[in-house]
């Protein structure tokens, strides 16, 4: 089945693994995913992920990251932009999630970084998600 927004089906399928406490998570490869696991990767959401082939099907398996007390990193998840209303944002007004204590993911024409990056960077984009 064909899959109309997929990095919006990536973050469900995350949002749900953290709901039920699950250790890790299966999502489909693409190179928009595999951006966007990286940067919640070295933000510090997820501990570690990897590339794996099954049933000749790519695929990124994703292991989620709790605290001690099996609490999750990741309190939310949100996708900003959606097929039918793109959201862009200059580098002068980047959103901020939480005053700060959030991570938004960006598009830019230098690729996909966080907001922070993008505003050090002076280059504006489309903001694909946020997560705190």
């Amino acid at each position: 089945m064909s899959v109309s927004d997929p990095i919006a089906d990536m973050l469900t399928t995350v949002r749900n693994a953290v709901a039920v406490k699950s250790e890790k998570v299966d999502i489909r490869l693409s190179r928009s995913n595999m951006e966007i696991v990286k940067i919640l990767k070295n933000e510090g959401y997820v501990r570690n992920f990897k590339k794996i082939t099954e049933d000749e099907i790519d695929i990124i398996r994703i292991y989620l990251r709790y605290d001690e007390k099996k609490n999750s990193v990741i309190h939310g998840i949100k996708s900003v932009s959606t097929p039918g209303r793109r959201v862009y944002s200059g580098y002068r007004n980047m959103p901020r999630v939480y005053n700060g204590l959030g991570t938004v993911i960006v598009s830019t024409s230098a690729g996909v970084t966080t907001g922070k990056k993008a505003v050090v960077g002076k280059v504006g984009g489309e903001i694909i998600c946020t997560v705190w």
